[in-house]
C-alpha cells in the first residue's frame, strides 16, 4: 500500500476526445504537479491517461474517463512514495502531503471542467449533445 493515496471523480459535461486532448497536452503538466516528471505509460484517448511519475513522489498516476450521461466522470487516481521514503515523517506529515495531493488533482479537474464548460448554462446540455 502506497504511503500516498488519492481516489477522486468530477463529472464533465464534454466529450471523453475532448477531455483526453486537455490531458494529454505535455504544455499543462508542470502547471498542474510542478514537482512531478511524468512519463506516458498508456494513452487511451478518449478513456484517459496513466503515468509513470518520478521527482515529488514515486509512483502511478491516473486519469479514466468513464463515459455517463452527456459527458464523463474523470476519475483520478495517484499511488505513490515522497521522494527519499517516508522515514522522519510524522503522522501529521503525511495527512498534509496527501491533502496537498488531493488538492492539485481537484485543481486539474476544476480546470478542464472550466475550460471545456465554459459559456454552457446550468441546466443546459452541452453543444455536443444537443
Amino acid at each position: 500500500m502506497s504511503s500516498i493515496q488519492v481516489a477522486d471523480q468530477t463529472f464533465i459535461a464534454a466529450p471523453g476526445s475532448a477531455v483526453g486532448e486537455v490531458l494529454a497536452d505535455r504544455s499543462r503538466w508542470r502547471g498542474w504537479w510542478p514537482d512531478l516528471q511524468l512519463q506516458v505509460r498508456e494513452d487511451r484517448g478518449d478513456k484517459g491517461i496513466r503515468w509513470t511519475i518520478t521527482g515529488g513522489l514515486d509512483g502511478t498516476m491516473e486519469a479514466w474517463l468513464e463515459p455517463m450521461l452527456d459527458g464523463v466522470i474523470l476519475h483520478y487516481f495517484l499511488h505513490a512514495e515522497p521522494r527519499g521514503g517516508i522515514d522522519g515523517l510524522s503522522g501529521r506529515d503525511l495527512l498534509a502531503a496527501n491533502r496537498e495531493r488531493r488538492v492539485a488533482g481537484k485543481k486539474m479537474s476544476f480546470e478542464i471542467k472550466a475550460r471545456l464548460e465554459a459559456g454552457r448554462k446550468a441546466g443546459v446540455a452541452p453543444a455536443h449533445a444537443q
